[in-house]
């Protein structure tokens, strides 16, 4: 096949395979993330290794990606802090996040720190005892669905 045919082969399947590496561009747009927060990433979650080429260029593998998509979704989907998801892939590893970038697992929620519950309930207005206790009893439920939840959806363990 000619070298201009093969081009225009390449331009109009741009897509490539599952399998197949992807630049951080690449990563950065599929998971909607500016390039240099994936570069953050990398040095808070050693566990994020990308292939380094000749000039420093990041090659992602598809588990680096399913990685990256469980990590962005314990920050931003599931609200915990840096330091909480290091926690969950320490406690839980590696392929438990990878299945929460999947949509296979879920985290449980990260416990509510005191100090920082009043400072938002001072900053938000006062809440009568009564409300306040309501809204509690409402906000156990909620993690006891949630706990019931992600129980339902532990990957099954992989035989080996």
């Amino acid at each position: 096949m000619p070298l201009a045919a093969r081009a225009a082969d390449a331009s109009e399947g741009s897509e490539k395979r599952p399998g197949a590496f992807r630049t951080i561009s690449e990563v950065a747009e599929e998971l909607d993330v500016p390039q240099h927060v994936l570069r953050f990433w990398e040095t808070k979650f050693g566990q994020i290794k990308p292939v380094k080429r000749a000039g420093g260029r990041r090659y992602y593998r598809p588990d680096d990606i399913d990685l990256i998509k469980g990590v962005r979704r314990l920050l931003h989907g599931q609200g915990y802090t840096i330091r909480g998801a290091q926690r969950i892939l320490k406690e839980s590893g590696v392929r438990f996040v990878q299945s929460v970038g999947r949509g296979e697992a879920e985290a449980v929620a990260p416990p509510v720190d005191e100090a920082e519950a009043q400072e938002v309930s001072s900053e938000a207005g006062a809440l009568s005892a009564d409300d306040r206790s309501a809204l509690e009893a409402v906000l156990r439920d909620l993690y006891a669905c949630q706990d019931t939840l992600a129980a339902m959806r532990v990957p099954p363990e992989p035989a080996g």
